[in-house]
C-alpha cells in the first residue's frame, strides 16, 4: 500500500526523496522493502501506549455510567455537565464519545433532527433576561380529525425560560393579549424595555395586538412572510416540545388533558433541562442568575482534574464560560449563525 502511495507520488511528478520525506521513510528503506517484496508500512509503530491513554478499569466505568438507567438516553454533551454538577469527572466529552464509537453505541438517542444553518433578517441583541422575546402558536392535534387545539407559548430569548403559555380551542389576538399581558405582570416588563418577536400570522398582526403592544410600550417585531426560520426560538422550542418521549403518541381528547401536559413541560424544560446553548444550565437558573456560580463551579472542577493528571490535557479545559448575549437574526453581514439546540 505506502509502496504504491509513493509511486503514485512520483507519477505525477514529485520526488521521490521528497515524497518519503513526507511520510517521515527514508528512501533507503523504502529501496530496502522493495527487494524484500514487502507493500505495506513496515515500521512497527510506537512500543508502549500513550502516558495518558485511559485504563480499562476507567474505559469500563464509563460505559457503566453512560449505560445506567439514569443517562442511557442522554448524550454525552448532557451527561458530562449533570456529573459535574455532582463534583465527578470520570473523562473528557471528546473520550467518551471515542469510547462509544468504539463500542458501537454511538447513535442519536433523540427524535428530534440535526440543527441547521439559519438566515436571519432583523437584529436584536440581548444581554440579560426581560429585552428579547419570541412567541408563536401551533397546532396540537385532537381525537376529532380535523379539529386542533392552538398552543401559544413566549419564552425570553436571552434565558430560553418560557415565560408564558396556553392553550385554546382558537386562534385569537384576544387570547394571545391575555397570555402575554399575564406574563408581562408576572415577570415585571418595563414599558420601553423589551422587543417581542413573532411571525406573520393573523393573531399578531392584528390591530387590536398591535395597539395592545404599543399601549404597554412594547415593541413588536415580525419574521419575514412565510419564513419561520426567522422565529427560530419559538420553532425550536415546539421541536423539543413535540420530540419528548412523554409527549402523547395519541391526540389528545380535552384541552384540560392538553394543559396537564404542558404544565408538566414547562416545569421541566424551565428547571430540569440543561440547555446546550446555555452551557447546559436551566433557563430557571440562568434566568435568575443561579448560572454564574454553576458555570464557576464547573470550571473549577476541570482545573482540579488537569492539575490531577496534567498529561491528559494537551490544551486548556472545558470552556464554562458564560453566554454574556444571544442574538435574534443577526445581520448578514455578521457570522452565519447556528440554528438554535433547545
Amino acid at each position: 500500500m505506502i509502496l504504491g502511495l509513493v509511486d503514485e507520488a512520483v507519477q505525477a511528478g514529485a520526488r521521490q526523496q521528497k515524497a518519503c520525506a513526507i511520510i517521515n521513510l527514508e528512501a533507503r528503506t523504502l529501496q530496502r522493502w522493495r527487494d524484500q517484496g514487502i507493500g505495506h508500512d513496515g515500521r512497527a509503530g510506537p512500543k508502549h501506549p500513550p502516558a495518558n491513554k485511559l485504563t480499562p478499569a476507567e474505559r469500563a466505568r464509563i460505559l457503566e455510567i453512560v449505560n445506567d438507567p439514569e443517562h442511557r438516553d442522554l448524550s454525552p454533551k448532557q451527561i458530562v455537565p449533570r456529573l459535574a454538577d455532582r463534583g465527578e469527572y470520570i473523562g473528557s466529552e471528546s473520550s467518551i464519545y471515542r469510547i462509544l464509537r468504539e463500542e458501537n453505541q454511538l447513535h442519536h438517542r433523540e427524535s428530534s433532527h440535526p440543527p441547521t444553518k439559519r438566515h436571519r433578517p432583523t437584529a436584536y441583541v440581548a444581554t440579560g433576561p426581560k429585552q428579547v422575546w419570541s412567541w408563536d402558536i401551533t397546532y396540537i392535534q385532537t381525537t376529532v380529525r380535523g379539529q386542533f387545539f392552538y398552543l401559544y407559548v413566549a419564552l425570553d430569548v436571552w434565558s430560553r425560560k418560557i415565560v408564558g403559555w396556553t392553550i385554546e380551542a382558537e386562534e385569537s389576538a384576544e387570547r394571545a393579549q391575555a397570555m402575554l399581558n399575564a406574563a408581562f405582570e408576572r415577570e415585571d416588563v418595563r414599558p420601553g424595555k423589551l422587543v417581542i418577536h413573532s411571525d406573520n400570522g393573523s393573531p399578531m398582526r392584528a390591530a387590536t395586538m398591535l395597539a395592545f403592544l404599543q399601549g404597554l410600550g412594547i415593541v413588536p417585531s415580525f419574521s419575514r412572510p412565510s419564513v419561520s426560520n426567522d422565529n427560530p426560538y419559538s420553532e425550536s422550542l415546539f421541536r423539543t416540545t413535540k420530540s419528548r418521549p412523554e409527549f402523547p403518541s395519541k391526540p389528545f381528547e380535552s384541552i384540560e388533558q392538553a394543559c396537564c401536559w404542558m404544565t408538566w413541560f414547562e416545569s421541566w424544560y424551565n428547571t430540569e433541562h440543561l440547555h446546550s446553548a446555555l452551557k447546559f444550565v436551566t433557563p430557571a437558573q440562568r434566568h435568575a442568575g443561579e448560572d454564574i456560580e454553576i458555570l464557576e463551579r464547573r470550571a473549577a472542577l476541570y482545573e482540579r482534574a488537569r492539575k490531577r493528571n496534567p498529561k491528559r490535557w494537551s490544551k486548556n479545559v472545558r470552556d464554562w464560560t458564560r453566554v454574556e448575549t444571544v442574538e435574534l437574526n443577526p445581520e448578514p453581514s455578521a457570522a452565519e449563525p447556528q440554528s438554535e439546540a433547545a
